[in-house]
């Protein structure tokens, strides 16, 4: 088996980027599956990436922006069944110029798709938003309420409020 050339220029540039921006994520861990770089949180993984001196892939879950996302000349369904479940793959060539900051959105996506609700609002928490950097380019992903938020409020038990409020009743 022949040895891998590292990415180098501008592909390598953005697999740093790509990777500092991954793992800066709340409880993000780095693996190395297969040859490829898997970042994950909590087991779950939610960035494949594999960079060498001719190539820079990469794949995300985007449940929200996977049909504007493969519009994208340079994107496709992940494949073994992954695409089906909304994972987009991105592939650019030596010479390309990657849109890294959209891919960091892509990311972005992924980890609020997988991460635990509470690892997914700290995230949230501590990104800037795009109104701050003055960006318009966000993911269309509108973050979830947290559970409690999505949820009705638990109804007092049968008449229980009711009971109290009312004054007793005279058997008779």
């Amino acid at each position: 088996m022949g040895k891998t050339r590292r990415a180098t220029g501008v592909l390598a540039d953005a697999e740093a980027a790509l990777r500092a921006h991954a793992m800066a994520k709340p409880e993000a861990t780095e693996h190395f599956p297969w040859g490829e770089r898997a970042i994950k949180v909590k087991g779950k993984v939610f960035l494949f990436m594999y960079a060498d001196a001719t190539k820079l892939s990469l794949s995300t879950k985007l449940p929200a922006s996977n049909g504007i996302a493969l519009m994208l000349p340079f994107a496709k369904p992940t494949g073994y069944g992954l695409g089906k479940a909304g994972w987009v793959s991105a592939s650019f060539d030596a010479g390309a110029e990657p849109p890294v900051e959209m891919l960091c959105h892509w990311i972005d996506e992924s980890y609020q798709a997988v991460a635990p609700s509470k690892l997914a609002a700290l995230a949230r928490a501590s990104a800037p938003s795009a109104d701050d950097a003055g960006d318009n380019t966000a993911s269309a992903a509108k973050p979830r309420k947290p559970l409690a938020a999505r949820t009705p409020a638990r109804r007092p038990a049968a008449g229980s409020a009711k009971r109290a409020a009312r004054p007793a009743r005279r058997r008779g």
